[in-house]
């Protein structure tokens, strides 16, 4: 896997944060980092797919929505 080093600011206090959970879960930040930026590109992959069918379908509706959540659950 090719790597490319980037350099991000962050505010003190969420950089802080970051650092301390990292160092409960991954070897490094910059692991933690790209898991974190993995989960957010998925997140809104997933927002995409959703609007593009709301955009078809309708807006999905709070019985819809509690139904999936249910489903994601188990």
């Amino acid at each position: 896997m090719t790597t490319e080093r980037l350099t991000v600011s962050l505010e003190s206090g969420l950089a802080a944060a970051v650092s301390e959970a990292a160092a409960a879960k991954d070897p490094s930040v910059s692991l933690w980092l790209a898991d974190a930026a993995r989960s957010r590109l998925v997140t809104q992959g997933l927002s995409d797919v959703v609007a593009d069918w709301e955009a078809v379908h309708g807006k999905l509706t709070e019985t819809e929505l509690a139904q999936a959540r249910s489903e994601l659950r188990h």
